[in-house]
């Protein structure tokens, strides 16, 4: 029966996709999209807003809604951003993104909520970076950040929130941009990025990107080497059809990094340049992602969205991983670890379908829809562990990285293949209920089923499916031109693995995770529209959250409650000095615990204090700015097993500097980023893999040609 629910599914967005694809060729249409489409704006007179707001927020309502008339709260980093902060990863953006924590790698704290899967792409889900791979930026032109549970809009998820990556898409207009990066620790890179018009019309465009990097790193045994390719082409078919068509390939050699071990109270038990890794361990990541997107308008009130998304990711990952701390010579100061070596290799694959229609009917805006998800993951595990298997234990004071690999005796630790189906179906209305009231609604029913294959032991096999649903509620009221209000109810629902439902202490089955958020805030425009701040509060319950004790055995913790106040400021302090301030407060609590109880992955790295700064003043009289930025985390808890003794991960400040020169088509651009070369730890994991470290300073200079 799940399998057929599942066809059935996939087949009903097949239909969707092809008639809209029909309707495309055959339908006629006054408006023609043989222009660049204009978006909704919000005429502004501060420079901070033009510069770092984005204006309308499609992926928090699938329509080109003004951020205004969205009851929750929307956070979009724009480019200029991006590129003002040299930022070449995700975490580089972390400090501009209120609510935001870092957890490790690509993963992060939203609202006090562990984010991982709950990562989109133009709105869709297929995250080809998976766990261990950061998130690259080369081809992205906007970040967007929806806080809380989103169920009512996309389905299964995590509960503090989920991001979106807006790719680059081919241009009307011609642009063509060769940049070169240099920088201390051996880092290089070069791109070349040409995109525009195919024939006079500009019905047709194309997208072609290349990027490289090389770098080192403080920490031994690391380096890292980058390769990015970015293809897009878009084609006008008709005058009311577009037809979008990407490619991308990911291709990044490096390492897989465990923290350095730290004492109760946070400090380093060595040098930060220490590292468990051998020289030639490494972590060998490619991924090809395939997307295609249609949009279609039926009339002046009826549009159609579809899309279709493929990735396959083949991450390979050989590591040393410390496992125990030693006092070789009994004195009570810990001088080793002991390590083991993983030999892993994950395929994953995953294919989206998505299509929803777009019905703008005076007052009301209705939103319906259906899509598929399915997602594998293929994993092949090795391990040799400790001295008996021929891995040695490594110094902390003065490591001596000789180890023979190829002499260690590594077994099989686990052969499994993983997959999952969802299908979703929704339906959403925003009401413009009078010239001041806008009231947003929406409802979503997810059916997710989960096949786990143990090759090892196929007495492990299990299957796991369940039904869930998902609202939303909420309304924005324009108090006047300055002062706008909203509030909202939100949830959501995240499904149980299968393998965690095998491991079950009773053999019951767990329901899925359930969260409830209650969202008020205010964005206000003052001084002239000089001075943009959006502030919320909310309060998130999530039930039906599972831990494991000490053999491996599951159950249900009960509930975790996740509390907070986020300020966003947009601000023109005079016309030529810009800025982007947050702040964020985050108090999580967990109920049903006892002492003996693994909750350190719900609140473990939960700052209740973080404030980031961005600070840009210009010189136009040489066409130059200069800008300033500065993070401050407070203090954390690590994962420690023991809810009653945590570990302590202290607070950071780190500063930034950067100058931007142009001269014609030139750009020179210098970036500082952890100015005073700060020593912090980012996050933390356990007392042995320790505590995730911060980078040192990094020194880059960018010089850019447009052509």
């Amino acid at each position: 029966m799940p399998t057929k629910i599942t066809l059935i599914a996939m087949q009903v967005c097949g239909v969707l996709f092809i008639s809209n694809s029909a309707f495309g060729q055959a339908t006629p249409q006054d408006a023609s999209v043989n222009q660049e489409p204009e978006l909704e704006v919000l005429t502004v007179e501060g420079r901070a807003l033009s510069l770092y707001q984005g204006n309308g927020a499609v992926f928090a309502t699938r329509t080109n809604s003004d951020i205004d008339k969205i009851p929750q709260t929307v956070q979009i980093i724009t480019q200029e951003l991006i590129e003002d902060q040299a930022a070449y990863e995700i975490s580089d953006l972390f400090r501009s993104m209120s609510g935001v924590s870092y957890l490790n790698y690509g993963i992060v704290k939203m609202r006090g909520f562990e984010q991982e899967s709950q990562v989109f792409y133009d709105g869709i889900k297929g995250d080809p970076f998976r766990t261990f791979t950061i998130p690259q930026l080369f081809n992205i032109e906007q970040v967007q950040t929806l806080k809380g549970p989103s169920g009512a809009a996309y389905g299964a998820g995590e509960a503090g929130g989920a991001i979106n990556y807006v790719t680059k898409k081919p241009t009307f207009e011609q642009e063509n941009t060769a940049e070169l990066r240099l920088g201390n620790k051996g880092f290089l890179s070069g791109s070349i990025e040409s995109s525009g018009p195919i024939n006079e019309d500009s019905s047709q465009r194309y997208r072609v990107g290349i990027y490289s990097s090389t770098e080192d790193s403080y920490r031994n045994n690391v380096e890292e080497d980058n390769l990015i390719l970015d293809l897009g082409y878009a084609w006008d078919f008709s005058d009311d059809s577009t037809l979008t068509v990407q490619y991308t390939h990911f291709d990044q050699l490096g390492e897989r990094l465990r923290g350095v071990p730290i004492d109760e109270n946070g400090n380093f038990l060595t040098d930060i340049s220490w590292n468990s890794n051998e020289p030639d361990d490494e972590q060998d990541f490619q991924s090809d992602i395939f997307q295609v997107n249609l949009e279609h308008s039926f009339n002046d009130w009826l549009s159609s969205h579809s899309t279709v998304r493929y990735y396959q990711t083949d991450e390979v990952i050989k590591f040393h991983q410390a496992r125990a701390l030693v006092d070789t010579d009994d004195d009570g100061v810990y001088d080793e670890v002991t390590r083991r070596y993983q030999d892993q290799r994950r395929i994953y694959k995953g294919i989206d379908l998505a299509s929803y229609l777009v019905a703008d009917l005076g007052e009301h805006t209705v939103v319906a829809g259906a899509d598929y998800h399915f997602a594998s993951e293929d994993e092949v595990f090795y391990y040799a562990n400790g001295v008996n298997t021929g891995v040695s234990n490594l110094s902390l004071t003065n490591p001596s990285y000789d180890s023979d690999i190829s002499a260690y005796n590594a077994t099989l630790n686990r052969d499994r293949l993983t997959e999952l189906d969802q299908v979703g179906v929704y339906i959403q209305d925003q009401w413009q209920a009078t010239n001041k009231l806008n009231v947003l609604a929406g409802a979503r029913l997810d059916y997710f089923s989960e096949d786990y294959v143990d090759n090892e032991d196929n007495a492990d096999n299990t299957s796991y499916n369940d039904l869930g649903y998902s609202v939303r509620i909420g309304a924005t009221y324009d108090l006047n031109e300055q002062i706008k209000p909203y509030t909202s109810f939100s949830t959501g629902l995240t499904p149980q693995s299968a393998s965690d439902q095998e491991d079950s202490l009773d053999d019951e089955l767990f329901d899925p995770e359930e969260a409830q958020q209650f969202e008020v805030g205010i964005r206000s425009y003052l001084l002239d529209n000089t001075l943009n701040l959006n502030a919320a509060i909310y309060h998130i319950d999530r039930k039906n959250t599972i831990t494991a004790d000490e053999d491996g055995n599951t159950s249900a913790i009960g509930k975790v409650r996740s509390q907070g106040f986020e300020l966003d400021a947009l601000m023109d302090i005079t016309p030529r000095w810009v800025a982007s301030i947050n702040y964020t407060y985050t108090d999580v609590e967990a109920d049903d615990i006892s002492e003996d109880s693994t909750v350190y992955r719900v609140l473990a790295n939960n700052p209740y204090h973080q404030i980031g700064v961005w600070t840009r003043y210009e010189f136009p009289a040489i066409s130059s700015s200069i800008a300033f930025g500065a993070e401050y985390v407070g203090e954390r808890t690590d994962r420690t097993t023991s809810y009653d003794a945590p570990f302590t991960i202290q607070p950071y400040t780190i500063y930034d500097l950067s100058w931007q020169t142009a001269l014609q088509d030139w750009k020179l651009q210098l970036n500082i980023k952890n100015l005073f070369d700060k020593e912090f730890a980012l996050a933390g994991f356990n007392e042995v893999s320790g505590a995730i470290v911060g980078e040192r300073r990094r020194i880059y200079l960018q010089v850019s040609y447009d052509f």
